[in-house]
């Protein structure tokens, strides 16, 4: 029999939120190729996004702060919900949202070199650690600027919980103030944090994507029970059904469900005489980078 390590086992519980006898049988039928265990997994319907995020364990904030023609969100972590309320985490947020928006790194580590307020970002984070007894850090942040033809919205969910940022653009430069405009980005940028789309339209999906789908579709035993001259179009189709709840521009309205939100974006470049485009958006969910708790579970391996 196949030897299956604990630390496979842990990698793969974390990136799929199956259950450890399920991911240690997928490991062992996949001879220990990691990714061909993912695709068991699925097709079996032990993996699954939705387990993966209940089991994350980081609590905190996702913020946003703008300044001139930056916008940007920054998310901060801490150990409990009682610490993300405290005062002394909400002054970290603060330095937090200081430091990305009036800086131009690219990475949390270069952040944390930084000085705001005449004090180094990292001795503040320390001396705050030290008091509340919590392992807190900047778990990522990202920056949108803004050009003449375009408008960045940014929304905020649940007291900080999810954040969202939507570059709207019109080929119309006027345009990109109007209120109509505005009203449309923010309107979406409550669809992405409620829907939570991976890309904005189907042409930006990879090609490897579209393939490993369509793999894992049709190998599960319901499509492998019909005749095989069906099922092509029957895959095909629960592909392209998944895939239309991944991207943005083929989803529903949320207030609306009677038009998908190009829809929205056409009857909006008519209203306003000119080109609307979303150009790109991105949403952080609270501790959804974090790994999963450990447990304490005995596998013999």
């Amino acid at each position: 029999m196949m030897s299956v390590s604990m630390q496979s086992i842990k990698e793969l519980r974390e990136k799929t939120g199956a259950g450890m006898m399920d991911v240690k049988k997928a490991l062992m039928d996949a001879e220990g190729d990691k990714e061909k265990a993912v695709e068991l997994l699925r097709q079996k319907g032990a993996a699954t996004a939705e387990k993966k995020a209940s089991r994350a364990a980081a609590e905190g904030k996702v913020a946003s702060v703008s300044k001139s023609d930056v916008v940007a969100l920054v998310e901060v972590n801490c150990e409990t919900d009682f610490s993300a309320n405290n005062e002394k985490f909400v002054t970290l947020v603060e330095v937090a949202r200081k430091a990305v928006i009036e800086s131009n790194v690219q990475d949390v580590d270069a952040l944390m070199k930084l000085t705001v307020d005449g004090t180094p970002i990292q001795e503040t984070f320390n001396n705050i650690i030290g008091a509340v007894r919590e392992n807190i850090k900047i778990a990522r942040f990202v920056r949108y600027s803004t050009s003449a033809n375009s408008h960045v919205q940014d929304y905020i969910h649940a007291g900080g919980k999810i954040g969202v940022l939507i570059e709207v653009s019109c080929d119309k430069a006027d345009q990109t103030s109007n209120a109509t405009l505005t009203g449309f980005a923010r309107d979406v940028a409550m669809q992405i944090a409620a829907f939570a789309p991976e890309y904005v339209s189907r042409n930006e999906i990879p090609q490897d994507e579209i393939d490993n789908e369509t793999r894992i579709e049709m190998g599960k035993e319901d499509v492998l029970k019909k005749p095989e001259q069906f099922r092509a179009k029957m895959v095909e189709g629960r592909v392209e059904k998944n895939f239309a709840t991944r991207v943005l521009m083929s989803q529903a309205f949320v207030k609306d469900s009677s038009k998908t939100i190009a829809d929205l974006v056409d009857e909006l470049s008519k209203q306003l005489g000119g080109t609307v485009k979303i150009e790109r958006f991105t949403r952080y969910a609270l501790g959804e980078l974090s790994p999963a708790p450990e447990e304490e579970e005995a596998v013999a391996v």
